[in-house]
């Protein structure tokens, strides 16, 4: 693991008020934005740092980073390891976090100009609280919505690391992220189960706001969200080890009478079906709205039938 810090910072001295914590992976074309909003916030460049991880990237990350090493307003620290996955890439990047809070945000999420100060604005008037920010999907960057929260962008998350700041010493009294969620999906949702058995509570701010890049998926895209969904049920069983609660079950799905719906359908041929539905898997063919709704419903299908393949299987340690 090798670590740039920009110049004449003291990590052993640095204290700030808040730490943005963000990982990255293969997301060259959409970091330079990500970290331009973060350097263009509204407080003190000397009152906040960002704290970026290089998950293994192959792409033109490197390039990405050493130009914004040289556009950085405020501290700036880059992890670089090899790839090991989004929870120990959080965890290397807490550890060198100065913050008294830190505020995580995805590689692929636009920041307001306000963001930090909001998060902060929460943080003083609720100190021991977790600070949900407000999410808004966008196609792209380049064309953004309105930048007003409605309940149309509601999640039901109570720690979903796209927008959420804590105490660091809080989080530091709980434990980090569990690093053997090595796969895509729920591993913030489980450090948000140990916050919510340790009693603290959550407030939402809708103007600390960011935007979440969702292009439509196209053809392309398909295998890639089967992929995910597979994976993301074999990090559901992990969760549901370590935290066997109704809470996991709503939110996994993995429930007896979802899984027995899914297997009779398996059953009667409807992957196949779906499938055909989609049609050819060109690179960049775009799909219509019922061939979308195929995808989206076969990466579901996916998804149950890789849950019960892992049920079966011993859960990683």
């Amino acid at each position: 693991m090798t670590t740039f810090v920009q110049a004449g910072f003291e990590p052993a001295a640095f204290s700030v008020r808040a730490t943005i914590q963000l990982c990255t992976y293969n997301r060259a074309h959409l970091l330079e934005r990500v970290l331009d909003a973060c350097f263009e916030q509204t407080v003190s460049p000397d009152s906040y740092e960002i704290v970026l991880v290089n998950d293994g990237s192959s792409d033109a990350t490197p390039r990405v980073i050493e130009a914004a090493k040289a556009r950085a307003t405020c501290r700036f620290t880059v992890i670089e390891q090899a790839n090991a996955g989004l929870a120990r890439g959080r965890n290397a990047g807490i550890a060198r976090a100065c913050g008294e809070r830190i505020i995580f945000i995805d590689d692929d999420v636009l920041p307001v100009p306000v963001f930090v100060e909001e998060h902060l604005r929460s943080h003083d008037r609720h100190p021991a609280a977790i600070v949900r920010g407000a999410v808004i999907n966008t196609e792209s960057f380049d064309r953004l919505p309105t930048p007003t929260w409605t309940l149309a962008n509601y999640s039901g998350n109570f720690f979903w690391t796209s927008n959420v700041s804590l105490p660091l010493a809080t989080l530091q009294r709980v434990g980090n992220f569990t690093e053997s969620f090595r796969e895509y999906g729920w591993e913030d949702i489980e450090l948000g189960m140990r916050l919510r058995a340790a009693g603290v509570k959550g407030v939402f701010n809708r103007f600390a706001l960011a935007f979440h890049h969702k292009p439509r998926p196209r053809s392309g895209n398909v295998d890639g969200m089967l992929r995910q969904a597979r994976a993301q049920a074999r990090t559901a069983v992990q969760l549901r080890a370590l935290h066997p609660h109704w809470r996991v079950v709503l939110a996994t799905g993995d429930d007896p009478l979802r899984r027995t719906a899914h297997r009779a359908a398996r059953t009667f041929g409807r992957m196949r079906r779906l499938e055909r539905r989609i049609g050819e898997r060109a690179p960049d063919r775009a799909l219509s709205a019922s061939q979308l709704g195929a995808a989206r419903a076969l990466a579901s299908a996916s998804d149950y039938a890789e849950l019960d393949t892992a049920r079966a299987r011993p859960v990683p340690a």
